[in-house]
């Protein structure tokens, strides 16, 4: 563990955007920037679990790497035509069982339950019933990760003791205030993606929610960084614009890894230099590509 001030890891939700991820933190690695606790949601949450129960060495993030570029959609998202015509239909709750998503977890978490993790874990769900935000830092690891993952409508929700939870990305999808709250001094923030200026509007429905879902979770991220700038210190690593790749595509991870890592590379290098003063009023507004 490091010396220094608490340093904390937080890792959004984002799906299949969650390989940008594992270049990020492939550069911290590089530093040798160490996680005293992970905090993550959803995707964060997945890729989270695996960092906590791994030495703290590049190959760890190398090894990340290699399941990320092995993974498909029919992994995570195995679908079966019954489950689907009953969710559609209203007769169950979600569309695609999460078996797949359980089995890759179960073959690459290396602890029971997160009160073992060899890093300090925790992961942010949603109350089904309330709304409101779930920190969850004790229990069976698998079921705390599968209900921070539960995307509504496609993963059933988990039953957790009394509550049903579901993705942690609804109530807090970068889940800052978690670590501040849990100590952390210093918080690197590894988020997926900031929406893109557009140069005409999204031609499908599909593409106009995804949009609209990445500008309410943009200034969700402005408002959380703006509200804890003075608590701790905020690092938010700048994700690649990702207009081309959608959250379900997985066939793109080693794309999103590298260009995670490149672009994670050249902000430290700034941040180290001198060249960005304070990190916490980082611009997160719109990126801009070509002419307009």
């Amino acid at each position: 563990m490091s010396s220094g001030p608490q340093t904390a890891f937080v890792l959004s939700g984002g799906a299949a955007l969650g390989a940008i991820q594992v270049g990020m933190l492939s550069a911290l690695y590089e530093r040798g920037i160490e996680p005293d606790l992970v905090v993550g949601t959803s995707v964060g949450a997945v890729n989270g679990a695996f960092i906590a129960s791994h030495p703290f060495t590049q190959p760890t993030t190398d090894d990340l790497a290699e399941i990320w570029r092995r993974l498909g959609r029919g992994q995570v998202f195995p679908l079966n035509p019954l489950t689907g015509f009953l969710g559609f239909f209203g007769a169950r709750r979600y569309l695609v069982p999460e078996r797949g998503l359980r089995e890759l977890l179960a073959e690459h978490i290396e602890f029971e339950r997160l009160e073992q993790a060899a890093v300090p874990f925790h992961v942010t769900a949603t109350d089904v019933l309330t709304g409101s935000e779930v920190r969850l830092s004790r229990g069976t690891a698998i079921d705390a990760v599968m209900a921070s993952a539960a995307i509504p409508g496609v993963f059933p929700p988990v039953e957790w003791c009394d509550r049903h939870l579901m993705d942690g990305g609804i109530a807090n999808h970068a889940p800052i205030s978690d670590a501040v709250e849990l100590g952390a001094e210093r918080v690197y923030v590894l988020s997926t993606g900031a929406a893109c200026a557009l140069d005409e509007p999204p031609h499908r429905a599909l593409g106009m929610l995804l949009h609209s879902m990445s500008l309410l979770l943009m200034r969700r991220l402005q408002v959380e960084v703006e509200l804890l700038a003075d608590r701790a210190e905020l690092i938010v690593l700048p994700p690649p614009c990702r207009t081309s790749v959608s959250p379900i595509d997985f066939s793109r991870s080693d794309e999103l890894i590298q260009r995670g890592l490149e672009e994670s590379r050249t902000y430290l290098d700034d941040l180290d230099s001198g060249e960005i003063g304070d990190s916490a009023s980082v611009p997160l507004g719109l990126s801009v590509h070509g002419s307009r």
